[in-house]
């Protein structure tokens, strides 16, 4: 892998990790789109798997009652591990550039449902049936594109959780689901020791992005943070749907 690369790779998941240290949120939503404009989807998700889990045992570790939140949201958790592998092995044997539409798709769904209010009373009127879609579905996604983000905001808001039951649940969806996904990449023997040790270099940056955004997490306006975050969301979602159609 090329040094430029690798060095972009490290910027990128520095700066997500920053934003997701001040905020709370946005390690994968920012990173994801970043480092796939400049590679396909598989290299991206595969780099990610392993910063992406540690920035998420870093945010359940500062939530706490760890066994608790796992014992209380199990089931979905398994669910999406199930989607998510499923999604993993779509990715490994297809691995389409429409694969970055969706990604930017959801992106584009998220910023949206930060500024229309989207009705998801199924959910509330059904919560069986919408644990067992966002389970299969949501991991779905997040195999195939890293970002499950829109779903669960939606699924957690109308079943009225806590903001600690949200951030607990979605990590944890997020860190077994990246479990699954590197068994699946090493059974398929696409996970090298070369991939490794790339990902061992962007752990670092992450960790290092992580103690950055708590220390300035007093000093910043959050509002204004998360409006400038939206739109440079919306430009890089733009760049992959342009760089996508181009190709």
């Amino acid at each position: 892998m090329e040094n430029s690369f690798i060095l972009i790779l490290c910027l990128t998941l520095l700066f997500a990790s920053v934003v997701h240290g001040a905020i709370g949120f946005g390690f994968g939503m920012i990173s994801t789109p970043i480092v796939a404009l400049f590679t396909d989807m598989q290299t991206t998700i595969l780099y990610m798997l392993i910063p992406t889990m540690g920035a998420n045992i870093l945010s359940i570790s500062s939530e706490g009652n760890f066994l608790e939140a796992l014992k209380k949201f199990w089931f979905i958790i398994t669910l999406m591990v199930i989607g998510s592998a499923l999604g993993t092995v779509l990715l490994l044997y297809t691995n389409s550039n429409l694969f970055k539409l969706l990604l930017a798709a959801i992106i584009f769904l998220y910023l949206l449902q930060s500024v229309v209010k989207i009705e998801a009373a199924f959910v509330s009127k059904y919560p069986k049936s919408s644990t067992y879609g966002l389970g299969i579905f949501g991991g779905m996604l997040s195999g195939l594109t890293n970002i499950v983000a829109p779903l669960m905001i939606m699924y957690t808001l109308e079943l009225k959780y806590t903001r600690k039951d949200t951030v607990q649940l979605s990590n944890l969806c997020f860190l077994f689901t990246k479990i699954g996904q590197i068994s699946v990449f090493l059974l398929h023997g696409s996970f090298t020791m070369e991939d490794f040790n790339i990902s061992m270099i962007g752990l670092v940056a992450t960790f290092l992005g992580m103690y950055l955004g708590i220390k300035v997490k007093k000093l910043i306006d959050a509002k204004l943070y998360v409006k400038i975050l939206k739109v440079l969301l919306f430009i890089i979602a733009s760049m992959l749907v342009i760089q996508t159609v181009q190709f």
